[in-house]
């Protein structure tokens, strides 16, 4: 899904697990689902509050190696974490490409799951869907509903 007022690419999915589950993998278990297979995510740190620190580092099937920084905007537990590249825990600037939002809501007995990223202008989402922004985000979330569904930690 695009929206053009906020730059905004996004996925979205319906999980059949409890919210507190979804969430607990979201936030404790990222290794497991974050990155698209065949590529692999180390977390740095993940300091779970707005100015933490929110670094990782992404590993390609051909010795790629991308690593993010940036610092936590916002999170509400159990609801939402808002990220952002602009900059770093130390406050300097990062060469910005994206503010990600991830947010779970309950839905029936499950959690409606989606995933955001807004971009600071026009060219920078296109690059991001080019990039493959649409697959890419849509695997991650079906690895985290394949986790929560089959009852894993």
């Amino acid at each position: 899904m695009t929206s053009n007022d906020t730059q905004e690419l996004s996925v979205e999915i319906y999980i059949d697990a409890p919210t507190d589950h979804v969430w607990t993998l979201m936030t404790e278990h990222q290794e497991k689902w974050w990155c698209p297979k065949p590529w692999r995510v180390e977390v740095v740190e993940q300091d779970w509050r707005a100015g933490g620190r929110a670094a990782m580092t992404m590993f390609g099937p051909n010795g790629e190696t991308n690593p993010i920084e940036g610092i936590f905007l916002e999170v509400i537990a159990g609801r939402r974490f808002v990220t952002t590249d602009a900059i770093t825990a130390d406050m300097q600037p990062a060469g910005p490409f994206m503010i990600g939002i991830w947010e779970i809501t309950p839905e029936g007995a499950g959690t409606r799951y989606r995933a955001s990223a807004r971009h600071w202008d026009a060219a920078a989402r296109e690059r991001h869907r080019e990039m493959g922004f649409e697959a890419g985000w849509m695997a991650c979330a079906e690895q985290l509903k394949a986790l929560a569904e089959g009852g894993q930690a």
